[in-house]
């Protein structure tokens, strides 16, 4: 999987998201799109930039909803 396709993906989810206000509940709407839509290949990957780059590349609320809200 193309971790730098994946970067732009979750960038574009976390800017529609990033209308909502409220940081927390927008980091939970980020989260469960990946989960919904994403399949497992593709969140195993992202969590493994997440964890090995510190999410090199992804807005900041996007790498805070990935830290808090989803696992592998």
């Amino acid at each position: 999987m193309d971790i730098e396709k994946l970067i732009k993906m979750a960038n574009q989810i976390g800017d529609f998201f990033e209308a909502n206000p409220d940081a927390e509940d927008a980091k939970l709407e980020i989260a469960g799109h990946l989960k919904k839509f994403w399949n497992s290949v593709m969140i195993k990957a992202i969590v493994a930039h997440v964890q090995q780059q510190q999410g090199a590349g992804l807005h900041p609320r996007v790498v805070a909803a990935i830290q808090q809200h989803v696992s592998v």
